[in-house]
This record gives structure tokens, C-alpha cells and sequence, in this order.
């Protein structure tokens, strides 16, 4: 069964959800509209979430970095990961647990490291 994301475009938004990443793991995706290597990546993101081996106890999140930019930065703080996109960041209990960016997005790679 697809597995659904959220788009999330504030501040608070992103203190909820990785506030969540206590008790259930959170993959956050950050996209940015103008560029195509992250256009193939939100392809791979959305191809896993599709494909029927996305876990239903992981919440999924999307940031648009240009459109939401103070939560793209947050999001760097708070996890300690270097702003990079696309980009794609495991989050349990309130850290980072694994990242990838660019061509690394892939449908394969986060079904390795997720699943």
C-alpha cells in the first residue's frame, strides 16, 4: 500500500515532527522545485513511498527549500547535517541516523537503509 508524506512549511511543523522522531522514526526529504537531479530524486522518494516497502510506522516529511526556507535551515541546525539538496535525512529520536543527497536519492538505497 502506498505510504503517504507530509509537506511541511513552518517552523513548528518541523519541531512537531522531529519531536515525533522519539517514538516512531521520521524521513525527511528536502526538494528544491528549480533543480532536475533533485526533480529525479523527489522521482526516487516517491517511487519507494509507492512501492509497497515504505514502513507505516515511519512518518514521511517533505521541505521545499526554496519555497520554506527558515524550516530548510532549522532542519540543518537541529540534525547537524550540512544544507544540501535534494537531500534525504533518517531521524531517530531527535538526531540524524543516516543522510544522503543528490544522485545517492534513491528508491534502492532508501530501501536498503530503511527496510
Amino acid at each position: 500500500m502506498p505510504q503517504a508524506y507530509k509537506e511541511i512549511q513552518t517552523v513548528e511543523e518541523w519541531k512537531s515532527a522531529l519531536e515525533g522522531s522519539a517514538s516512531r522514526p521520521l524521513v525527511v526529504f528536502k526538494h528544491s522545485t528549480t533543480c532536475p537531479v533533485s526533480a529525479n530524486a523527489y522521482n526516487e522518494f516517491t517511487n519507494y513511498l509507492n512501492s509497497g516497502d515504505a514502513d507505516a510506522d515511519t512518518d514521511y516529511v517533505l521541505v521545499k527549500v526554496i519555497e520554506s526556507r527558515p524550516v530548510s535551515n532549522q532542519i540543518a541546525e537541529d540534525t547537524a547535517v550540512k544544507h544540501e539538496s535534494p537531500q534525504i535525512i533518517l531521524v531517530k529520536d531527535q538526531a540524524k541516523y543516516w543522510t544522503a543527497s543528490h544522485w545517492s536519492v534513491t528508491a534502492a538505497h532508501i530501501k536498503a537503509v530503511l527496510n
